[in-house]
């Protein structure tokens, strides 16, 4: 039946899908700055660099709260 389906619709759908796909991106990139960065404060954290360890937990604080608005 989808050759009854509205044009606006299907436009709409596609649309969709191109939004979800850019989200899951955006998503994959984020994860991945997160791990760099936690691998980053480990190394920091096992070298006793506090001044790095600090900045970086301050990074993380700040990259998280943003997907909280």
């Amino acid at each position: 039946m989808q050759w009854l389906q509205d044009p606006s619709q299907s436009n709409a759908d596609n649309l969709n899908s191109v939004r979800r796909e850019a989200m899951r991106h955006l998503w994959n990139k984020k994860k991945e700055y997160l791990n760099a960065k936690m691998e980053q404060l480990e190394t920091n954290s096992k070298i006793k660099n506090i001044r790095d360890l600090d900045r970086g937990i301050r990074d993380i604080e700040r990259v998280t709260s943003r997907e909280l608005i």
